[in-house]
């Protein structure tokens, strides 16, 4: 198959890429940002993931075998830790709906830190296999990155976005936390990265890859 009609490079997906790349982004950058400004963004960037991620074109597996993972759990709790200092009293909220849970007055805990990094780390996975893979692995990124929306990161995002509504809109006061130390107006793109554990895997894959070209 060509470029021009491999679905790989279709609108919707580099759309899709764009998006996705942001939100890591975002997410990684949780703590350089005051938290009613945090609200306010996430609010408007999971609604648009979730749109984008609704329009990914349909393909079937064409391997047995799952690409390679990069979020590690060590990079899990280092991402969400960031979440859980920026939200603080607003991390934990009450879901809304469970498919599995049994009818029952007893209220199902969640928190939003956890719904962003369980999103965080398949949206990281695709991004790392679909920027520096084949043709091939980045099919079958976005193959993978489009069941998991359907079944597991999707509902994890709709929930969060409830949550967040709340927050945005009703009358409470949302107080920033005493530990918020960022400067204002920072520059992402000044920010070195290139230490960070995700990113000197994407660099080991590299090398990988040009060892085997």
């Amino acid at each position: 198959m060509d470029s021009k009609n491999n679905p790989v490079y279709s609108k919707n997906v580099i759309e899709f890429v764009t998006v996705a790349s942001e939100y890591c982004i975002f997410i990684e950058q949780a703590d350089k940002q005051k938290l009613n400004d945090f609200i306010d963004k996430a609010h408007k960037l999971i609604a648009l993931l979730y749109l984008k991620a609704t329009v990914l074109p349909e393909l079937d597996s064409k391997f047995e075998n799952m690409n390679q993972r990069f979020v590690t759990e060590q990079d899990y709790n280092f991402i969400r830790n960031k979440i859980v200092k920026k939200l603080g009293q607003y991390d934990s909220y009450e879901e809304v709906f469970t498919p599995l849970r049994e009818e029952s007055d007893e209220a199902v805990g969640a928190s939003i830190s956890e719904d962003f990094t369980d999103i965080y780390q398949d949206i990281k996975d695709f991004l790392l296999l679909y920027e520096v893979g084949t043709e091939d692995v980045m099919y079958e990124a976005i193959w993978e990155c489009s069941q998991s929306f359907r079944t597991y990161w999707g509902q994890r995002l709709t929930n969060a976005m409830q949550a967040l509504h709340f927050l945005r809109y009703s009358d409470e006061e949302i107080i920033e936390n005493e530990n918020f130390t960022a400067e204002e107006n920072i520059d992402l793109n000044e920010i070195d990265t290139s230490d960070w554990l995700i990113t000197r895997r994407q660099d080991d894959f590299k090398d990988e890859e040009q060892e085997t070209l």
